[in-house]
């Protein structure tokens, strides 16, 4: 069953994907975009595939080559699974 995809619990999940990815934590903000995070578009689609499988929320390529910051990511997802 998703994880109810609250702004909080989407931030936290968001922040620790990313984590995983290599990025540092203590610089990923809502406002780090993902390039200066040195995250690439390989990682988008895992943090996709993450996003999906814990609030059942699925991002299709347009909307990850939309997201520039954190804070797009986090939002979508919360508009998305609303």
């Amino acid at each position: 069953m998703a994880t109810t995809a609250t702004p909080q619990a989407v931030e936290e999940k968001v922040v620790e994907a990313i984590a995983e990815l290599g990025a540092e934590r203590d610089e990923i903000t809502r406002d780090a975009t993902f390039e200066s995070l040195d995250v690439d578009s390989l990682d988008i689609v895992e943090l996709s595939q993450v996003i999906e499988d814990e609030f059942g929320v699925e991002l299709k390529g347009e909307d990850a080559q939309r997201l520039k910051t954190v804070g797009d990511a986090i939002d979508l997802v919360v508009a998305r699974a609303a």
